[in-house]
């Protein structure tokens, strides 16, 4: 191992140990999105057709008088991109923690990006 190699490696520990827990969770969601062959949520870009992978941090029901909605935020280490199923109180496996892959066009909503009914795979539990 060359010197620069060694230097290299022992740097990558210095981080792992003084990375916080949520940037070492942060680069292990990158890492697997990009091996899952994802976009990276912060390239996502509005009227793109994407396939995003990562955790769902929070799923919201949204009462509306006209239409109900489901909300989840995926977060894959970049960024969050918003999931939202129009018309659904509820599905089975959408909840906080799991991880899945969504596709669908994005959209921006109040200076955040969206996926309108998401094709979905869920990723089975951990």
């Amino acid at each position: 191992m060359s010197t620069d190699e060694s230097r290299g490696s022992l740097r990558r520990i210095l981080r792992r140990f003084t990375a916080s827990e949520a940037e070492i969770e942060a680069q292990e969601l990158r890492r697997e999105s990009a091996e899952s062959g994802g976009t990276p949520a912060r390239q996502c870009c509005r009227g793109e057709v994407v396939s995003v992978t990562g955790r769902l941090r929070t799923v919201v029901y949204t009462p509306r008088t006209n239409l109900p909605t489901l909300e989840a935020d995926l977060y894959d280490g970049s960024d969050v991109v918003t999931l939202v199923w129009l018309g659904r109180r509820h599905i089975a496996g959408i909840e906080p923690g799991r991880h899945l892959t969504a596709r669908g066009r994005v959209a921006v909503r109040d200076d955040r990006k969206v996926i309108y009914n998401p094709y979905y795979e869920l990723e089975s539990p951990k």
